[in-house]
Parts: C-alpha cells; sequence; structure tokens
C-alpha cells in the first residue's frame, strides 16, 4: 500500500498488544501523545477508523485486516534480515497457532518439541474450539490453525491431519452414584456434566443424538481446560467428552471407564495454513502434518 508506514500499524499492535496506549507507550520508549499520533495519522491515510477506545482498546475489521499485514511482515522481516546481516542473535521469532485445547494437550506440543528447542521462535497458542479456531486465520492473527473445517480459505490450504475419537467417560464411584440403574435419558439430565465453555456444543451433539436430549441438563459446569477435564472425570465430580487419545492409561488402570460403549465421537481435523509458506512457516506446516499422522487414527 503506497504511503503505508509501517510504524503506525506497529503502534495499533502495541496497543492492543498490552491493553493500553500507556503500557504501548514504555514498549515502544515513546510518549503516549507519540502513540496517539502514530495511530490518527494511520487513521487518516486510511480515512476511516483502526481502533476502538474502549477499556481494554479493541480493533475495528481494518484494523484487525492490517495488523494480520504487519505480523506476515515482520515474520519475512524476522527470517530474512539475520541471512543478509549474518546475525543470528536477532530477537525471536514470534508466531500464533490457532488450536483446540484437546489438541494442545495431547499430540501438537510432542509434534512442535524439537522446533521450539532448536529455534529462536516464540509460539503464542491461541486455544479455541475446532469450529472457531480458523476465525484467527482469517483475521490474520495466526499463521496456522487447526480445524474441522476442510475448506481452505482463499490463498490457503487445508491439510487432513487425522480423526480424534471422543468417549464419554466417568469414574467408577461416579457410576455407582449416578448410573447404577444404567446410563439412560433420564439418569443424564440429573448427571453433572462438564464442557469447555459456553459456546461448546459438542456435549449437546453428542446427548441429542445418542438419547434425544434437548433440554437443559441440570448441572453443567464449564471448564477451559482438557486436563482438568480428566481431572475432574477421576474425582468423581462430573462425567464427559474426552479424546480417547489423552486417556489411554486411565481407561486401561479402571480409574476411567467408557459409559456409552459404541457411541463417540469423531472429529476429522484440518490444518489450515498459507498456500505461499518458506522457511520456519513451512517447517511447522511440515511438523504439525508429520506429528498427527503418528499420533492420530488416519
Amino acid at each position: 500500500m503506497r504511503g503505508l508506514d509501517y510504524k503506525w500499524i506497529e503502534a495499533l499492535d502495541s496497543v492492543l498488544s498490552h491493553g493500553s496506549f500507556e503500557r504501548a507507550a514504555d514498549d515502544l520508549c515513546l510518549s503516549q501523545s507519540a502513540v496517539s499520533q502514530r495511530i490518527k495519522q494511520l487513521e487518516k491515510f486510511l480515512a476511516q477508523p483502526v481502533l476502538i477506545r474502549s477499556a481494554p482498546p479493541q480493533a475495528t475489521p481494518i484494523g484487525t485486516k492490517l495488523l494480520g499485514l504487519y505480523r506476515r511482515v515482520s515474520l519475512l522481516e524476522q527470517e530474512v534480515i539475520p541471512e543478509l546481516t549474518n546475525h543470528s542473535t536477532l530477537r525471536p521469532i514470534n508466531l500464533t497457532i490457532a488450536t483446540n485445547a484437546d489438541s494442545l494437550a495431547t499430540w501438537v506440543l510432542p509434534a512442535l518439541k524439537p522446533m521450539m528447542s532448536d529455534n529462536s521462535l516464540a509460539l503464542h497458542f491461541a486455544i479455541l474450539d475446532e469450529n472457531r479456531s480458523i476465525q484467527k486465520m482469517k483475521s490474520g492473527e495466526a499463521v496456522g490453525a487447526i480445524s474441522l473445517e476442510s475448506q481452505a480459505l482463499v490463498g490457503c490450504c487445508a491439510e487432513y491431519l487425522g480423526k480424534m475419537e471422543y468417549l464419554c467417560v466417568a469414574s467408577p464411584e461416579f457410576i455407582v452414584r449416578h448410573f447404577a440403574g444404567g446410563v439412560s435419558h433420564d439418569s443424564l439430565l440429573k448427571a453433572p456434566m462438564v464442557s469447555f465453555d459456553q459456546q461448546d456444543e459438542q456435549h449437546k451433539q453428542f446427548l441429542l443424538k445418542h438419547f434425544g436430549i434437548t433440554q437443559e441438563l441440570f448441572i453443567n459446569h464449564k471448564v477451559g481446560s482438557s486436563e482438568a477435564f480428566v481431572e475432574m472425570a477421576k474425582m468423581g465430580i462430573a462425567y464427559c467428552l474426552i479424546p480417547k487419545l489423552q486417556i489411554i492409561q486411565e481407561l486401561e488402570l479402571g480409574t476411567l471407564v467408557d459409559i456409552t460403549p459404541g457411541m463417540s465421537i469423531v472429529n476429522q481435523i484440518y490444518w489450515h495454513h498459507w498456500q505461499l509458506e518458506n522457511g520456519i512457516l513451512k517447517e511447522i506446516s511440515a511438523a504439525i502434518v508429520q506429528g498427527a499422522k503418528e499420533a492420530l487414527e488416519q
């Protein structure tokens, strides 16, 4: 974009990352008025606002697009400059990957461990469910996303990773308390369960498909942690849907039991990334795809 000064977008990025003009000024070693002036210059250049002056500040749609552009340009700069200057000690490359919590808790970290150990790389994992993670790619905030969506965005690829099977499990003591008469429509309505957050629809879809349950459950805990799901189930607090990959040992030991044998949810997941990749981005995509092939059912 002719005439665009990336220092303006750098100021926008800092304000949004730090949540205030004051902290952004400290980060950039500028005065607050200088940070504000840079953003005003950007808005004047575009003839539209890029920032919602709320607490904390938020990006407008055009501001979000500019941030995506800025982060991709910054990544290219971070990869190219060391080659041009023969300096290998510049600041680490910062990248965001959007992933669901279950993948992160099972196979993603082992897949990326060699890269995170050997490269000057700082990864930010944006935790969203499989239906929402692709939004981070659309906004340009993430360089890749693990998603249930098979259709690639414009300029991107969607590579099939494999299947994640979810089992409905509970501890033996929980089964005695809540399912002594069997797992049924009525007993499931009254038994405490756990879901990831308000937008987690997977458990509801499971209950509707297999038991015809449409009404709200008696107790539905919300816990945004895959590891906490397992602990709550083992402690007998609730029953829940957990990836089979995450609880193989618990199933073998009998500390968790599949309470609906033959009934499971199988998600097919995909890796979304930019078509034109090189350097570290290409290595990350290769590691993600290979790690998934080794860990997930194909």
